[in-house]
């Protein structure tokens, strides 16, 4: 699975809250396998919207939508807690 380039915005998040390496780390994870165990990838509600997310480290998740078989599109990089 790919992972289509990121939003420069999105890049600027991950810089300041030192989450580059998680990110990359987990991203690679994802493309290996978009459903490992420790990515905790989930469908958010409504479900209908088909909008989901991975785990970067326990506090930050991606937000993502399918584009199509091959390729995800990240929509946001937040914390999960707020």
């Amino acid at each position: 699975m790919k992972i289509l380039p990121l939003h420069p915005e999105i890049q600027r998040y991950i810089t300041l809250h030192n989450l580059k390496e998680k990110f990359e780390k987990q991203s690679s994870l994802f493309e290996q396998n978009p459903f490992h165990p420790s990515l905790h990838t989930e469908l958010l509600e409504p479900k209908e919207m088909r909008i989901w997310s991975f785990r970067v480290d326990k506090k930050f998740r991606a937000i993502f939508i399918f584009r199509n078989k091959e390729a995800i599109e990240i929509l946001d990089v937040n914390n999960h807690y707020q």
